[in-house]
C-alpha cells in the first residue's frame, strides 16, 4: 500500500462531526449497550467516565476482579459485573486491561461476537496482531485500536494538508514524545523489549504509518540509559524509511519536569506543518505559496476544542449504527500494528 492509497483511505478521519453536534443527534437514538473488559490501563478510567455520560452508550458495566480495577470502579461508581454478564449484555467491548492481556481479551470478545474497541498497544507479538485481525476479518466485527491522536484536530489538518497537497511531496516527519516516568511504571513498561518505545511511542508511529503508509525498513534504537535498577529502554529512536521519505521518532521516559515534551513535525516540498506542544495543541504552517485555506509564509492555525477519547467513540458508535465505516480498515490496523511491533524490536 503506497502513501496517496493510505491517506485516501484515512480520509474519514477529518470529518468527525464535532462532540456537541453527535452528542445532540444520539439522544434521539437507541443507546448501544457497551461493557469494558479491564480498567487498569492508565487511559481506562477516563473512557469509563465518558462512556458513563456519553448518550451514545449504554453502559452495562466492567469486567475486572483485580483489587485495583475494583478501586478504580468504586471511584467512578461503574458496576462491576462477571465476564458472562458483559458478553451477555454489550454489544461493544473496549478492552482497558494491562498490555500483556490486550489481544487475549481482544479474541475473547471477538469469539463472543462483540464489536471490539482496543487499547493501544494491540498486541505484543505479530501471531497475536495477526489473530485478532483475522478474527474480526471472519466474524465480520468492527476493531477499533485506541491510539489517542488519531482524532486530535492537529493531526487531522496536518494529514488535510499533505493529502491536498498543499505542504508538495513529503519528504522528513520528525516526532518526539516523552514523560517523565515513575519507578513502579518503568518495571511495568520494561516487561516488553521495546520498553517506552511499545508503549508511549505507539502514538507516533500509529500517526507516521497512517500518513506515509507502509515503510520499506523500519529500523529501531533502543536504549537504556537511566539509572535505575530495570531493564526497561528508556531513550529510543526509531527511523522509518520510504522511497522518497523518512520519518525520526523519538522517545524517551526520562524527560525531567512536569510537562512532557511532545511534537510531531512534517516537511514537504512547498511548505512544513509543526504540531508542538501537541496537547494543549499549537499548529504551525508555514508555505512557499498559498494554498487551501493558508496564506503564504508561517500562521498559526486556529483549532478547535478536542477531548482524548471523545471522537474515538463517537465514530464507534455511528459505525456499529451502520452509518458510516471506521476511518482504518482492519488491514490499515494490522499495518500500524505490525510496524509498531518492529519499531519496538519485536518483529
Amino acid at each position: 500500500m503506497n502513501r496517496r492509497e493510505f491517506l485516501t483511505t484515512t480520509a474519514a478521519a477529518t470529518a468527525v462531526l464535532s462532540t456537541s453536534q453527535s452528542f445532540r443527534a444520539a439522544e434521539s437514538r437507541a443507546r448501544i449497550p457497551l461493557g469494558f473488559l479491564g480498567a487498569t490501563y492508565s487511559h481506562g478510567p477516563g473512557k469509563i467516565e465518558l462512556a458513563l455520560k456519553s448518550p451514545d452508550w449504554e453502559f452495562v458495566g466492567v469486567c475486572d476482579p483485580s483489587p485495583a480495577g475494583r478501586e478504580i470502579c468504586g471511584k467512578l461508581g461503574a458496576k462491576l459485573i462477571t465476564q458472562d454478564e458483559l458478553f451477555a449484555r454489550a454489544r461493544v467491548v473496549a478492552v482497558e486491561s494491562e498490555i500483556r492481556d490486550h489481544a487475549k481479551h481482544a479474541l475473547l470478545a471477538l469469539q463472543a461476537g462483540k464489536h471490539v474497541h482496543l487499547e493501544k498497544p494491540p498486541a505484543a507479538t505479530l501471531a497475536d496482531a495477526r489473530a485478532v485481525i483475522a478474527l474480526a476479518r471472519e466474524k465480520k466485527l468492527l476493531l477499533q485500536a485506541g491510539f489517542m491522536w488519531r482524532y486530535h484536530p492537529g493531526f487531522r489538518a496536518i494529514f488535510e494538508a499533505v493529502r491536498q497537497g498543499w505542504l508538495g511531496d513529503v519528504y522528513l516527519v520528525r516526532g518526539f514524545i516523552s514523560n517523565n516516568l515513575t519507578s513502579a511504571r518503568r518495571k511495568e513498561w520494561a516487561e516488553f523489549p521495546g520498553g517506552s518505545m511499545f508503549e508511549l511511542g505507539s502514538h507516533l508511529i500509529d500517526a507516521a504509518v497512517r500518513l506515509l503508509g507502509k515503510p520499506k525498513s523500519v529500523t529501531p534504537l533502543l536504549a537504556r540509559h537511566g539509572k535505575f535498577d530495570d531493564t526497561l529502554r528508556d531513550n529510543n529512536v526509531v527511523v522509518l524509511e520510504y522511497d522518497r521519505a523518512r520519518a525520526v521518532l523519538f522517545n524517551t521516559a526520562l524527560q525531567a519536569g512536569a510537562a512532557p515534551q511532545r511534537s510531531f513535525e512534517v516537511l514537504g516540498t512547498k511548505g512544513s506543518a509543526t504540531l508542538t506542544p501537541i496537547e494543549p495543541g499549537k499548529l504551525t504552517i508555514e508555505l512557499t505559496a498559498a494554498a487551501g485555506p493558508y496564506q503564504k509564509g508561517s500562521q498559526s492555525v486556529s483549532l478547535p476544542a478536542y477531548q482524548r477519547y471523545e471522537d474515538d467513540f463517537i465514530e464507534l458508535a455511528a459505525a456499529v449504527r451502520g452509518e458510516k465505516p471506521l476511518s482504518l480498515s482492519l488491514d490499515e490496523e494490522l499495518l500500524v500494528a505490525e510496524t509498531l511491533l518492529r519499531a519496538s524490536g519485536m518483529a
